[in-house]
């Protein structure tokens, strides 16, 4: 009975291993397949993550969860290799809400030299006339600035028709205030499956991570956020990273004259 026993305590004990050396090398196989997708790609790693294969301009974009930014440390070449070209910048939300390191931001990246561009949240039920106003008033755009931004990432249950007709109102009226087309920010998802064609005349700055080189999206692209881990010399904590779709010169086709 005691040689039975101890044969039946090896069995369970030898499956258990088993079953861990199956779950360990089914992690080793994903890491690999995650590895091989990004080996290819420059690993210009001033930024700590891998950067897509055939872009050469990349900005960051913050707002008051990055804290007190030493833009002198932005503006120079991260690790000697790669130089943060733009930033987007945090301006308002809804329709009175200013981000508290909005003007800070705003004045030191420009002393940087760092091209800039000023975006707004946009809160679904609040109304989009409002929204337009409060950002009007709080951003002042100069030729070598980037279009202004309207992000746009939840419905907050508002039906998806009725939130096309409140995005259109406000991009409508800041174009017209500005003289130039805003660019639209919103992740892949949400734009296929909510916004669907009715802004594909506007610039698009799409998020999907994960990708090697490029977004999953069918329509074209002006900037693409693919990384919220990269670090930043004069920045606490990970920040977004974005690439520009294009080379110098279309970069600069895009600031305000």
């Amino acid at each position: 009975m005691a040689t039975s026993y101890r044969r039946s305590r090896r069995i369970p004990l030898a499956r258990w291993l088993l079953a861990i050396l199956f779950s360990t090398l089914l992690a080793a196989m994903a890491f690999g397949i995650l590895y091989e997708r990004f080996r290819k790609t420059p690993a210009t790693n001033g930024f700590s993550i891998p950067l897509p294969a055939g872009h050469r301009l990349f900005g960051i974009d913050i707002s008051r969860y990055q804290g007190a930014i030493d833009w002198k440390q932005v503006g120079k070449r991260q690790d000697g290799k790669t130089t943060i070209h733009f930033a987007f910048i945090k301006a308002t939300e809804g329709g009175g809400h200013v981000d508290p390191q909005f003007r800070r931001n705003w004045e030191a990246a420009a002393k940087q030299g760092i091209r800039r561009g000023a975006y707004h949240y946009f809160l679904p039920a609040v109304d989009p006339a409002a929204q337009a106003r409060h950002f009007i008033s709080r951003v002042q755009l100069h030729a070598g600035d980037l279009p202004p931004v309207l992000d746009v990432e939840e419905t907050r249950g508002v039906p998806a028709a009725t939130l096309r007709n409140r995005i259109a109102r406000w991009l409508e009226s800041v174009e017209k205030h500005y003289g130039v087309r805003p660019i639209l920010y919103t992740y892949v998802d949400f734009y296929e499956q909510t916004l669907g064609d009715r802004f594909d005349a506007y610039p698009l700055w799409v998020a999907h991570y994960l990708q090697p080189h490029q977004p999953r999206i069918r329509r074209d692209w002006a900037f693409w956020q693919f990384s919220e881990k990269a670090r930043i010399s004069g920045i606490r904590g990970v920040v977004d990273l974005n690439a520009f779709q294009g080379d110098a010169a279309a970069f600069q086709r895009l600031l305000l004259r």
